[in-house]
């Protein structure tokens, strides 16, 4: 039995396998993963029905088991008011730096071939994705006995 509230053994093996500087996208419902992807990336799916999972979930329990870098949110077009997710995942990361893309851009970033994960999930809120980039394991962070 693991000590770590992150079970799933599709999300475990994809992060045991990446390494600093490799990313992982959490896309709502709405997002695209069947195009608009990494074609190595590991995708799993938590979209049972619409609204059952949202990204602020999974990013709650990924940030307490893998170091993030940096993360990147779609934002809507200009003049469009900022969602409501960008303003969550900004709290959550802190002080982790939260760069805007627009939606291609976006879409170009999750094809990178460094995107080893992706976690599609039931979140209804538009542009509620979220892309983040592994960071490295400070010393003295193992997990006690």
């Amino acid at each position: 039995m693991l000590l770590t509230e992150l079970l799933h053994p599709g999300i475990l093996e994809a992060l045991a396998g990446a390494g600093h500087g490799a990313r992982v996208l959490l896309a709502d419902g709405h997002y695209p993963a069947s195009t608009a992807t990494g074609e190595r990336a590991r995708t799993v799916h938590l979209n049972l029905a619409p609204g059952t999972l949202d990204v602020t979930t999974v990013l709650d329990v990924l940030l307490r088991a893998l170091p993030v870098e940096s993360a990147q949110v779609m934002v809507p077009p200009e003049g469009e008011p900022e969602p409501a997710a960008i303003a969550e995942y900004r709290s959550m990361l802190a002080p982790v730096p939260l760069d805007t893309l627009g939606r291609f851009e976006f879409y170009d970033a999750a094809r990178s071939p460094d995107l080893a994960l992706v976690v599609v999930t039931a979140d209804i809120r538009t542009y509620a994705n979220l892309l983040l980039t592994i960071g490295v394991r400070a010393e003295g962070t193992l997990t006690p006995r």
